[in-house]
């Protein structure tokens, strides 16, 4: 099936928007009340996409379900320690996810990413290694700033800090993608291979 490309200001709401929710939400009714909030909000991201796109990122899946379970422990033992450490397991379960696929001779950036990119063999083990590294301290610089941090502070750096990071390292690795990047005949090559990190 043929995935149509949102346009880059949808995309950005879709990813930007329940994180500025839940951040409005904390500021005016506590971290309970915007947690609610937040779930209800990438649920309808979710759902904004696949109306709109007719097709909704891995990624974005997990994390939505991820959301929706932490959320739900959040406010069933009214406990915010469940919505701090959502992100640790996010990013632990892609690093980790990511480090098997290496073992297994497969990048899944491309599918995680829902990329359409396709990369030499080494630019594929090479990116994976390096997003697997940035997602584990990803996941530790969570627990270091909820841990020690207050709520207000973990709650700002989680809406306003955390894409930035991403999109900035994510652009650091344009220079990789250009030097292993395939021709485009060498590219036209099918979904089960995109992403083979092993030759032949």
């Amino acid at each position: 099936m043929n995935k149509s490309a949102p346009h880059p200001l949808f995309k950005l709401a879709t990813e930007l928007g329940p994180l500025v929710i839940f951040f409005a939400a904390n500021a005016k009714f506590g971290l309970f009340v915007a947690t609610g909030a937040f779930m209800v909000a990438i649920v309808a991201a979710i759902a904004a996409s696949y109306i709109v796109v007719r097709h909704v990122p891995l990624m974005a899946i997990v994390t939505a379900f991820i959301v929706l379970v932490f959320g739900g422990l959040t406010l069933f033992f009214h406990d915010e320690m469940f919505i701090k450490v959502k992100p640790t397991i996010i990013y632990s379960l892609f690093a980790l996810t990511l480090g098997i696929g290496l073992l297994f001779g497969r990048s899944f950036i491309a599918v995680m990413f829902d990329q359409m990119f396709n990369l030499t063999p080494q630019g594929w083990r090479i990116l994976t290694i390096r997003w697997a590294i940035f997602f584990a301290f990803m996941a530790a610089l969570n627990e270091a700033v909820w841990r020690t941090q207050s709520t207000d502070f973990w709650v700002s750096f989680k809406a306003f800090a955390v894409i930035p990071i991403t999109a900035i390292f994510a652009m650091m690795q344009t220079s990789l993608v250009k030097r292993y990047h395939l021709d485009s005949a060498s590219a036209d090559v099918p979904d089960s291979k995109r992403g083979n990190i092993t030759r032949g």
